[in-house]
This record gives structure tokens, C-alpha cells and sequence, in this order.
């Protein structure tokens, strides 16, 4: 959710997370500390532009709660749980539609500089994988590991393809 709290760093997998990715050109970041803190240690270079747009799912009065303490929606298929709003927050395919501009300005800074890194949040990184798929409901399957990799292609100013997801730094 959007409850900002310090990153928690293990130096092994940011070495990892170092490791295992290419140099990029450009790195974005959400706001939020855990993430910018993580894209200066992955990328301590890197000059880094934070974007509002790759915040994570606004969970609203809930925000900051334990899943056990969320109430119980019922059944729902991936299609109505991606319109469930969540009071006073959104839904998650509120945060696609959010992420989308940000996502398609991404793909254009890589096709006219090279690699863009983004670091954010899973719910983030589903959404992308959603607007990839341009199927919101079918990303909400993906469970995406803390400090994983997950790459995208871009063409022509747009993600077209899951090139991986859940990529090892470790």
C-alpha cells in the first residue's frame, strides 16, 4: 500500500540485484522510500527520477493493514476483483490505467536513450504486466517476489512483451 516506511537493504541482494542487471540509461522510481532507496543502492551512479504514477495500489482506509485484517470480499473472478475499489482508495485497475501513461513514457525514454530501470512495487508490476497482456484481471494471477527483476520489450513507444518475471538478483 501507499504506508511509507524505510527500506530494509540486505547488501547480498543488492550486490545480486547489481549483478545480474545490465547498465541502463535512465532510472525511475516511486516516491516511496523503500523504493527510492533501493534504486540508489541497485544503481548508485544513476541520477533518478521519481514519478508519482508508479506509487503503489492506494488501499485507502485499509492502507497498512495485514491481509488478515482486510475483510472478506467473497468469491470474485480476477475481472471483479480488479474493479473492487477499495474505500476511500482505488482498484487495481485504477492503478493500471495510472501506471499506463507512465509506462508508455518509460518505452520512449528507452527507444531514444537506451535501457530504463523502474524500480517499484508488485502491484505496480502486475498492473504493467496487465497493460502488456491488455488484460487488467489476467495479472492479477502473477505474484511478483520482493526485489525480483522483471524486464519488458518495448517497441515504437510501447510494452509489448514479458520478456521475464521474478528474476533472481540473489
Amino acid at each position: 500500500g501507499r504506508t511509507d516506511f524505510a527500506a530494509r537493504l540486505d547488501p547480498d541482494r543488492i550486490a545480486g540485484l547489481r549483478a545480474a542487471l545490465p547498465d541502463v540509461q535512465a532510472l525511475l522510481s516511486s516516491p516511496a522510500q523503500r523504493c527510492t532507496a533501493t534504486a540508489q543502492a541497485v544503481f548508485p551512479d544513476h541520477a533518478m527520477t521519481v514519478d508519482p504514477r508508479l506509487w503503489e495500489q492506494d488501499f485507502g482506509v485499509f492502507d497498512g493493514a495485514v491481509l488478515a485484517d482486510l475483510p472478506d470480499l467473497g468469491a470474485m473472478d480476477r475481472v471483479a476483483l480488479a474493479a473492487h475499489r477499495w474505500d476511500g482508495g482505488e482498484s487495481f485497475g485504477d492503478v493500471a490505467a495510472r501506471i499506463t501513461p507512465a509506462l508508455h513514457d518509460a518505452a520512449r525514454l528507452a527507444d531514444t536513450v537506451g535501457r530504463v530501470a523502474i524500480v517499484a512495487h508488485a502491484g505496480v508490476i502486475r498492473a504493467a504486466l496487465g497493460v502488456v497482456l491488455d488484460d487488467v484481471g489476467a495479472a492479477l494471477a502473477f505474484e511478483i517476489a520482493p526485489l525480483s527483476i522483471t524486464r519488458l520489450g518495448v517497441w515504437q513507444g510501447c510494452p509489448v512483451s514479458v520478456r521475464q518475471v521474478n528474476g533472481g538478483g540473489a
